[in-house]
């Protein structure tokens, strides 16, 4: 036990900083590793695809595209075309839809209705990337899928939708014609345009009510065509978060628009359009008006879905961080952090480290980066010396005996982080005794418990940042008590005496459980934060 524990501490949890290409089955597999156990050469079907960029979006050579009125466009005509493109041009392949997706098209295919791929999962499909999940648009009634699928249920008021059960997956069906009753109308100035039939102007109006260009793609699967009606396949080329309508229209609209924007940049490194950007600070105090719940929402797409570095310095580049986030926001000003600082600190270091473990369709539970706000916080209001946090990371790693962790962490002779200033308050204690270090673990953990606390202190967070008068106010508090409560129990406690049930120290190369992970289970969201809070503290060479 004690000489796996110890090669754990010698630097196992180290994070490879090079991205991995290679088919998407051995993708899928090789995922799981750590980090640290990847190589380039490790593609079970010899798939060497190693160091390389993601591939480019290809640009279609079979394409019809014409514009409103029928004709071809000309270069002085700024009039949007409506295309029907060629999805083997963009490389969509059939595999790559999950199975029980292409069971819900093919049953209501057969149904004889119009089915259709709808939103992000097109775009993200063109750019190579794995979907976070598969939304379908039919012509059927709700009804209709409701008789088609005996597991369906409609769910919303608002704006209802299917939820297609198929064994423990949720696919999402919306309707066309629910879209037209509850969706915004298309201006009176806008004409049925000329030179497509009745399917394209019904795919046309539900294009014209979304949010973005990037998410109004929509993908026949039976006919292989993508169709595009606003410009979706030029902003994805130019690598841009355009809004459908007028930003600020668009963001009036709905405000929970802003946070999509700054997620959908930071996921697929677009930028933003000159109207979007303005609008976003702009309209930035609006976010103070939305639901906690919907706030919770967002910033848990942003943070648990491997793009939360990213996500927070756009927050942190156009202002939102003091509203959403003030007690990092005044982090960040403390470290000196200019709007666009390429730097990085510890903060932005451990959400690094947590996006090289989740993806898309494999996320994290929200206690994870809750809690790792929590343990940030703590060290930056009492910096610790490093063998005092790898002893509480090998402890929640393992659940191995305090004494025994911090056994190892003495024994460690890896070089740790010295530039983050949360490490610069070397305690002399830490050279003297196990009791004092131990002692030193415990505060660290109870002062995980009282930063999550602050996390849902109104009055705290108004004040965080008070020194900085400049700023927008803000007293949002978007996390419940109950759920900072699980937080302060997964991450404020370690144990002293070693549980004589608990099995065998787990291997480094044990795989992470996605499944137990995006649920929240206590041991697994545990390990992953060691790991994450290990390789920050002692990046690998």
């Amino acid at each position: 036990m004690f000489n796996k524990l110890s090669s754990m501490a010698y630097g196992s949890f180290g994070v490879s900083s090079k991205a991995l290409v290679f088919c998407r089955p051995c993708y899928g597999s090789i995922r799981d590793l750590p980090f640290s156990l990847r190589t380039s050469t490790i593609g079970h079907c010899g798939c060497v695809g190693a160091i390389a960029a993601p591939r480019n979006v290809v640009k279609p050579r079979k394409e019809e595209s014409r514009d409103f009125s029928g004709a071809r466009r000309s270069n002085k005509d700024k009039s949007m075309p409506w295309k029907k493109l060629d999805a083997d041009e963009f490389g969509i392949q059939r595999s790559m839809i999950p199975d029980s997706t292409r069971m819900v098209l093919n049953k209501l295919k057969k149904k004889g209705f119009q089915v259709y791929l709808v939103g992000g999962c097109v775009r993200d499909l063109i750019l190579d990337r794995i979907p976070k999940d598969f939304d379908v648009i039919t012509t059927a009634e709700l009804k209709e899928v409701r008789k088609v699928f005996p597991r369906c249920q409609i769910v919303g008021r608002r704006f209802p939708i299917c939820h297609v059960y198929v064994d423990d997956i949720i696919i999402e069906v919306s309707s066309f014609s629910t879209s037209a009753r509850t969706g915004k109308a298309p201006s009176k100035n806008l004409r049925k345009p000329a030179g497509c039939d009745e399917r394209d102007y019904i795919r046309w109006k539900n294009c014209l009510q979304r949010d973005f260009t990037v998410n109004g793609l929509m993908f026949d699967l039976s006919e292989n065509v993508v169709y595009d009606y606003i410009g979706g396949v030029e902003d994805i080329r130019n690598s841009k978060v355009r809004t459908v309508s007028a930003a600020k229209l668009s963001f009036v609209e709905d405000t929970a628009r802003i946070l999509r924007a700054i997620r959908i940049a930071a996921r697929l490194g677009f930028s933003l359009t000159k109207d979007v950007a303005i609008s976003v600070k702009e309209l930035s105090s609006s976010l103070l008006r939305l639901d906690p719940s919907r706030i919770r929402m967002e910033i848990n797409y942003m943070l648990a879905y491997g793009s939360a570095e990213a996500s927070l310095r756009l927050l942190w580049r156009f202002g939102l961080m003091e509203i959403l986030l003030p007690i990092q926001a005044s982090y960040l000003v403390s470290q000196g952090f200019r709007r666009r600082d390429g730097r990085s600190n510890m903060l932005l270091s451990l959400f690094r480290n947590l996006d090289r473990l989740v993806a898309p369709d494999r996320p994290c539970n929200e206690f994870l980066w809750i809690g790792i706000l929590a343990f940030h916080k703590a060290l930056v209001d009492q910096p610790r010396d490093p063998t005092v946090v790898a002893s509480f990371c090998l402890a929640i790693y393992s659940e191995v005996s305090l004494s025994e962790a911090i056994a190892i962490a003495r024994s460690n002779s890896k070089q740790h982080n010295s530039h983050f200033q949360e490490l610069s308050g070397y305690e002399k204690d830490t050279a003297d005794s196990e009791s004092k270090i131990s002692q030193q673990v415990i505060k660290l953990a109870e002062s995980i418990r009282s930063a999550a606390r602050k996390l849902n202190d109104r009055d705290y967070i108004a004040n965080a940042m008070s020194e900085y008068p400049q700023a927008p106010g803000s007293d949002m508090v978007f996390l419940s008590r109950p759920m900072l409560e699980r937080v302060e129990k997964m991450f404020g406690s370690v144990r002293r005496k070693r549980n004589q049930e608990t099995e065998d120290v787990p291997s480094l190369e044990r795989r992470i459980n996605y499944k137990s992970l995006a649920l929240g289970d206590f041991h697994e969201t545990r390990r992953v934060f060691a790991r994450i809070v290990f390789d920050t503290i002692y990046p690998p060479t």
